[in-house]
């Protein structure tokens, strides 16, 4: 133990010296005033932690005393050796131990069974301990003390497992490259293919109209009645290429009256018609007429009931609307009911519709009014499914304009066509310049042309359909534009038709 004094004029400069000595964890023995100064009696913290063990030349600081079981000879007892007091006190506290009761364990009471194989078993080993020197001064203990920790012993690799885990990652990394590149290609591949096929595309459309150019020049120039035939269709309204395929199928050699009549002939052939309407009057059931905006539903609804009424009398006709949108669309159709003495029934959704047509189940015909919307509108398809799953069987009637192009009836017809159409009713023929449009639309869609409206009286202005007159007013009503085509003009017009044996439409014309 290493005492140490310091003093200083006041307190704080003695601990200050102590602090800088012995460090911060110094132990303050005594603090008091001498001869005008502070006297201090400092201890090490290390000399300190001494104290609580023995020292080397102590007694303490000898091995434990081995107890040998050994009997002692007669001349030990008779002469005992004087013991260190140490030792005398160790044996003391051994015996006071011995006297208190032990709780052996099992373990124990095993060890204490075997004695004879204790015996040949070789005692352990003692461990070596190599005690490094002690920091001497506060700063040597203070740099051991901010030394780092040893590292532990870093775990031994597994050399082969390591290579084999960076094999099995190259391995991996070359075949996803692999792959990729595989792809690259086949994408690669499949897009010059793509545009390869798009320019042979193109090449033979090119080819197919220089052809069907040259072919048409050299048909035209060897049967200039055909070219005259054409003109005359083209200006009656009906498409380029129906007159193309009517054309190409007229029997050669024939003058241009001929021509005309074989030409009529075959369109009204292909022209179905009802031919008569005990069809509708006398077979009855649920008809709605359904078609674009403004194309006079409403008032050929109106007709239709009239022809009813006349035939089977007001109770045994229904009238149904769904024209809640348009502003006044129900009340035109009330006011005609009124005047006929029919109720009118109105209804919104499909709901609606049940019970109406389930209510007047019992009537014989019932007509329904729809509401009109363009063919590019979404609810097309929800009103032909309204009617379809109405419960009952309803027959569509498309109400085709014949003021609208061929382009927009065959569109018209496509939207509206649904599972399928019952017939078709043609209005607003007063209005149209040429119904050739509108006759190439129901040839070519294979449609059954019920009636034709061409007026706003009602009934008076409905009729029915006579083939031979709409396709003798066709040509009589032809548009002057079409007469006015000359056969350099039928050139380019023809040949940018294509190949018109792949038109599905044209191969179901009857040419007989």
């Amino acid at each position: 133990m290493n005492v140490k004094k310091f003093t200083a004029p006041t307190s704080r400069e003695a601990l200050r010296k102590v602090r800088e000595a012995l460090g911060p964890d110094a132990v303050i023995l005594s603090n008091r005033p001498v001869d005008g100064v502070v006297e201090i009696l400092a201890l090490d913290n290390d000399d300190v932690a001494s104290l609580a063990s023995p020292s080397a030349a102590s007694g303490m600081d000898a091995p434990r005393p081995q107890l040998h079981m050994d009997t002692p000879d007669e001349a030990d007892l008779r002469h005992p050796v004087e013991r260190h007091p140490v030792e005398r006190q160790f044996d003391d506290a051994m015996a006071t131990r011995a006297a208190r009761p032990v709780r052996t364990a099992p373990a124990a009471r095993a060890f204490e069974a075997a004695p004879a194989a204790r015996a040949f078993q070789p005692a352990p080993a003692a461990p070596v301990f190599h005690e490094e020197p002690a920091p001497h001064t506060y700063a040597e203990r203070r740099v051991a003390a901010q030394a780092p920790a040893a590292a532990p012993a870093a775990p031994a690799i597994d050399m082969a497992a390591m290579s084999a885990m960076m094999a099995a990652a190259v391995a991996e990394a070359r075949e996803s490259a692999a792959n990729a590149a595989a792809k690259a290609a086949t994408n690669a591949a499949a897009a010059e293919m793509h545009g390869m096929m798009n320019e042979l595309r193109a090449m033979r459309g090119m080819m197919e109209s220089q052809l069907s150019e040259l072919s048409w020049g050299s048909a035209q120039q060897r049967e200039p009645n055909k070219a005259m035939v054409l003109r005359e269709m083209l200006g009656a309204g009906f498409s380029a290429s129906l007159s193309r395929y009517l054309i190409d199928k007229m029997p050669a050699g024939k003058d241009a009256a001929t021509a005309m009549r074989w030409i009529k002939t075959v369109l009204a052939r292909n022209l179905t018609t009802m031919a008569n309407e005990d069809a509708i009057l006398d077979r009855g059931g649920v008809f709605a007429l359904v078609g674009p905006t403004g194309v006079g539903k409403t008032t050929t609804t109106a007709k239709l009931a009239a022809r009813c009424v006349m035939r089977h009398g007001a109770d045994k006709l229904a009238l149904i609307t769904t024209d809640a949108y348009r502003i006044g669309g129900h009340e035109q159709l009330r006011i005609y009911g009124k005047i006929l003495g029919v109720m009118v029934h109105s209804v919104k959704d499909e709901a609606d519709l049940r019970i109406a047509l389930k209510e007047l189940r019992n009537k014989h015909t019932v007509l329904i009014d729809t509401i009109g919307m363009s063919q590019r509108d979404q609810m097309v398809a929800e009103q032909v499914a309204m009617l379809t799953d109405s419960g009952a069987n309803v027959q569509r009637l498309l109400c085709l304009n014949a003021t609208a192009t061929n382009e927009t009836l065959n569109e018209v017809v496509r939207a509206y066509q649904g599972s399928g159409l019952a017939g078709c009713i043609m209005t607003k023929m007063d209005e149209a310049a040429s119904i050739g449009n509108v006759l190439d639309a129901i040839i070519r869609n294979k449609l059954n042309l019920h009636y034709i409206s061409n007026g706003q009286r009602v009934p008076e202005d409905l009729h029915l359909a006579d083939r031979a007159l709409l396709v003798d007013r066709a040509f009589r009503n032809k548009r002057d534009a079409g007469s006015q085509l000359l056969d350099a003009d039928l050139a380019p017009l023809m040949s940018g038709l294509g190949n018109l044996n792949n038109d599905r439409s044209l191969r179901e014309v009857y040419v007989g």
